[in-house]
């Protein structure tokens, strides 16, 4: 869907994103092994994950990091508008085999500046009760 890019007069502090739910499989896991060329065990193999602690496979966390930014770029209407983005792993992000993980994220405009035409955006990702990311901000640069 090509979206025109937003102009700092609609952007305010406090406006919320529409929410983005992200459903993650396994699948999804074996894809971004081979493009990242991630080849962690922990990512696909679930007696090895477990052998080590974790409670089943995890995501990786630039998979996750990745998907979840599409909230911005989805609401700016251009990823290359996105010009600062970072996060800490707060915790993993859990794929049982049959049912995969789900993350809903949200995000709000925290700062507009008029003058350089950036704002910058929070982004909250939860996978049920866990927050997986923490102090996760994105700057964008507006028309």
């Amino acid at each position: 869907m090509n979206r025109a890019v937003l102009a700092v007069s609609d952007v305010e502090v406090g406006q919320a994103l529409p929410p983005l739910a992200i459903h993650i499989s396994r699948e999804n896991l074996v894809q971004y092994t081979g493009a990242s060329l991630d080849r962690n065990r922990i990512h696909w193999d679930e007696r090895f994950a477990t052998s080590v602690g974790l409670p089943n496979v995890i995501a990786h966390g630039m998979f996750t990091m990745g998907s979840v930014i599409n909230i911005v770029s989805d609401w700016v209407g251009d990823a290359g508008r996105i010009v600062e983005y970072g996060t800490r792993f707060t915790k993993p992000v859990v794929v049982p085999y049959d049912s995969g993980a789900d993350v809903v994220v949200t995000a709000v405009v925290a700062a507009v500046d008029d003058q350089t035409k950036r704002a910058t955006v929070e982004l909250t990702a939860m996978c049920g009760s866990d927050k997986v990311l923490g102090r996760a901000t994105a700057v964008v640069v507006l028309d």
